[in-house]
């Protein structure tokens, strides 16, 4: 190895920042066996494609000397001390010289010879442009069956929540403009940031593409991937839940409200019988504790998406738009506190009832759960409507907007308010 490394090193020289197009990125955590091999690999293609480029090796604190391995092939080392895929490739991508960057693993899986189609798609106006394993080959020995099967279900959750067409959202090699990922603003740590990547490069409206890749068993001999199938399939699936309020809050959230709200009206007067099924107070009572949790899980998921909108994670969508129009905090009070007298009124007849029977036995059961779910969710409304107010979600014009929601709308752009 030692001897093939001196000799591309004397033939290859990586571009001056100057006229740096590319930046080959590949986060590196002890790959002393394979590293050398993907940056040579990869300057050789270059200069054969007269591409102006680097390779950047980020050294993700290797101990079996992954760093001067794939210093000597070539390549411009620099070192994230902070354990993990994520910040290993937005350190290297912080540090690229080139306003192209392909990213890839340093384990030879990917084919660092083909990059001139990454390359031509980008200076076709891509902003990101997708491998896809799915339309290309795996290997034989190259990807575990789990990881397949875990691999096409995170793939469809992402496509259902994000509504994206990318086929394989988590394929580890991908390239994207500097400008793009400055806009994606990623601040994942772990391998959940392949997820980020494409879920924040939907949600901006980027232009992505795909192309076919083949993904090869690695090359490694001193020990096996870094992947594990249940800890990072988690974190992709947590991400996507974070940012995901309509399905995992919204949606939930009036399902059960409905269901609780059919018990709630349906028994209120009487109990009712369906063939030989009673249905008594006791229905009505879990009527009401659904109705109140799935109101609060709604409330939820609207918090979630006013926080994501102000902290310019996304721009607003259908729901977030919809809310904004018809509700300010104005009436949000006025329908709480209408909630709160409906509920008060119901429970002081109950009171006067009772002190005029004599304060005898008291069988308000009925009356005093709906009174008392109308309380809750008056309250509820009432504090959710000041929450959201400082959230500063009603204003739907920039200028009347607070200073936090003023720059986010102003870094979302006019194209993509009214998404």
């Amino acid at each position: 190895m030692s001897s093939t490394v001196a000799n591309s090193v004397s033939r290859i020289a990586p571009a001056d920042a100057s006229e740096c197009e590319l930046s080959i990125v590949l986060p590196c955590l002890n790959e002393a066996d394979t590293v050398g091999a993907c940056v040579i690999r990869a300057l050789e293609t270059m200069k054969s494609l007269r591409i102006a480029g680097e390779v950047v090796v980020v050294d993700n604190r290797s101990d079996d000397g992954s760093a001067e391995v794939a210093r000597r092939a070539g390549a411009r080392v620099v070192s994230e001390p902070r354990r993990g895929y994520g910040n290993a490739l937005r350190r290297g991508v912080e540090e690229a010289r080139g306003r192209f960057i392909i990213m890839a693993d340093a384990d030879e899986s990917y084919d660092l010879s083909d990059l001139e189609r990454f390359v031509d798609g980008l200076r076709a106006g891509d902003d990101l442009v997708m491998g896809s394993r799915r339309h290309g080959r795996i290997e034989p020995g190259a990807m575990p069956r789990l990881h397949r099967i875990g691999n096409r279900v995170l793939s469809g959750i992402l496509k259902l929540f994000f509504r994206g067409r990318v086929s394989d959202p988590h394929c580890g090699m991908r390239a994207f403009t500097k400008g793009a990922f400055q806009q994606m603003r990623l601040t994942s740590s772990g391998m959940e940031l392949a997820s980020e990547m494409v879920i924040k490069g939907l949600l901006a409206g980027l232009r992505i593409s795909e192309i076919p890749i083949i993904l090869r068993p690695d090359g490694r001999i001193s020990h096996g991937p870094h992947l594990r199938a249940f800890r990072d399939g988690w974190r992709h699936l947590r991400y996507m839940l974070l940012l995901s309020p309509n399905y995992l809050f919204v949606i939930p959230g009036a399902a059960c409200m409905l269901l609780g709200l059919i018990p709630l009206v349906l028994l209120g007067p009487a109990p009712a019988a369906v063939a030989d099924v009673r249905f008594d107070y006791h229905y009505l009572i879990l009527g009401s504790l659904l109705t109140i949790l799935g109101f609060q899980a709604v409330m939820t998921g609207l918090f979630a998406k006013a926080y994501c909108h102000a902290a310019r994670l996304y721009s607003p969508d259908r729901v977030l738009e919809a809310f904004r129009r018809h509700f300010s905090l104005e009436r949000g009070l006025i329908l709480g506190t209408a909630l709160l007298l409906a509920g008060f009124v119901i429970d002081a007849r109950i009171l006067i009832g009772w002190l005029r029977s004599g304060m005898g036995e008291l069988n308000a059961i009925r009356p005093a759960t709906r009174a008392s779910t109308l309380m809750i969710i008056g309250a509820q409304i009432n504090f959710a409507s000041f929450f959201l107010s400082v959230l500063g979600m009603f204003p739907s014009d920039a200028d009347d907007a607070p200073p936090i929601v003023a720059q986010a709308l102003d870094e979302i752009g006019p194209a993509r308010r009214s998404e």
